[in-house]
């Protein structure tokens, strides 16, 4: 069957929802969201937790409530969001394949906005050695396991171990501790406050690597330490993966959208336009894990985009690829977006270690155009956003710019 839409949204998370819903209710036509799994609102729906936001009355948000509430405000601006329905691959520029519960597909559009999210790297993708026993499971896993099924000591284990140290890693350490198990301790190769997890053991500038046992978890091997030079058992039958996010970039690479090096989510300028003129890219896709209001956030601006387009804007041809240094010691992971558009971008740079008052440092075509001091201390975990003007001295018909870091 061969349908015809005005803006297609390809995943229904904060940011697919905030943008449909912007977009439906600015009158952009028939605007219609894919979302692959059986209910829409995307990672929040596994969160058990506040830190969402107030609902109306000033009532802290979990995140099952934010996401309901995303789906009901892109329900009632007239947006249509199809569940259990997956976009397979591209038939065209602007047109998608689609697998539904009433059969296949070919959808073509005159905008696509790209909200597929992102996901955990998965154990096996983590170079983490054994005999993949059960009991090795994802932030996510564990969320679905408790929060869905109600699954319980027996079927989670006893004695658990996380590892990470970001907010998904608390937030699996409250989820292991709902479900009645104990927590062992959290490993985090970085520095981490030891407060926020209460009474659980934290053992800092420590990695897993290895994992024990064949038909279930028996215990993990901890290196931890200058040189990591003493490896020890950490007796348990579970383990949590956490953070480590990675971008849902499939159908986006498929479509032959260039990914940004650092991020490998798509490259897009500050209005959240790909290479492929008609096809935008907004969230979690675009770099791995922000938090969710950041991506509904993400999902408005494109909407705007979006709109612009439909209203005949025209796409921009030229446009400066930006990006940091690719060797191991640099001390930046990625920025995004990974393209500068004529009116210049806002730049999100994720820093790879631990930086106290760096100066970030452009430059182009080998020569320094820029030098920006940033306060306080930056965290691997943690995002930090240039101040307005960053770009002044980029000259946008050179060659691509390199954000590198001293400090």
């Amino acid at each position: 069957m061969n349908r015809t839409v005005d803006v297609l949204v390809v995943g229904a998370g904060p940011a697919g929802l905030a943008a449909a819903a912007r977009l439906a209710a600015a009158g952009a036509g028939r605007v219609e969201v894919l979302e692959r799994d059986q209910a829409a609102g995307g990672v929040p729906r596994h969160c058990a937790r506040p830190g969402f936001g107030a609902d109306g009355r000033g009532r802290p948000l979990d995140g099952p409530g934010y996401a309901r509430r995303a789906v009901r405000a892109a329900l009632r601006a007239g947006a249509t969001v199809r569940t259990g329905v997956s976009a397979t691959g591209w038939a065209g520029p602007l047109t998608l394949d689609v697998t539904a519960p009433t059969g296949l597909e070919r959808v073509r559009a005159r905008a696509v906005v790209l909200a597929t999210g992102a996901r955990e790297r998965p154990r096996g993708a983590r170079l983490v050695p054994g005999s993949r026993p059960a009991g090795v499971l994802t932030t996510g896993e564990l969320q679905r396991l408790v929060h869905r099924f109600g699954a319980r000591p027996g079927r989670i284990g006893r004695r658990a171990v996380v590892v990470g140290g970001d907010p998904v890693a608390r937030s699996a350490v409250r989820t292991l501790r709902t479900a009645g198990v104990e927590v062992v301790a959290v490993v985090s190769e970085h520095p981490v406050r030891k407060a926020v997890f209460g009474p659980v053991p934290v053992l800092s500038g420590a990695v897993v690597t290895e994992l024990l046992g064949r038909g279930r978890l028996t215990g993990v091997v901890v290196r931890a330490g200058a040189g990591r030079a003493t490896p020890y058992t950490l007796r348990c039958d579970t383990v949590v993966f956490t953070g480590d996010w990675i971008p849902e970039h499939e159908l986006a690479r498929t479509g032959g959208l260039p990914l940004a090096p650092g991020t490998r989510g798509p490259a897009v300028d500050g209005d959240f336009r790909t290479a492929v003129p008609g096809v935008f890219a907004a969230g979690n896709l675009l770099r791995g894990v922000e938090p969710a209001v950041a991506a509904a956030a993400e999902g408005r601006a494109a909407a705007a985009a979006v709109a612009e387009l439909l209203e005949g804007r025209p796409w921009p041809e030229d446009r400066v690829p930006v990006g940091v240094a690719a060797g191991p010691a640099d001390p930046l992971r990625w920025v995004t977006p990974g393209l500068l558009g004529p009116a210049g971008a806002p730049l999100l740079v994720r820093p790879a270690r631990r930086l106290v008052r760096p100066v970030l440092t452009l430059s182009q075509d080998g020569a320094p155009v820029g030098r920006v001091r940033l306060g306080g201390v930056l965290l691997p975990r943690r995002s930090v956003r240039l101040p307005p003007g960053w770009a002044d001295g980029v000259d946008p018909a050179g060659g691509p710019v390199v954000v590198g870091a001293d400090g």
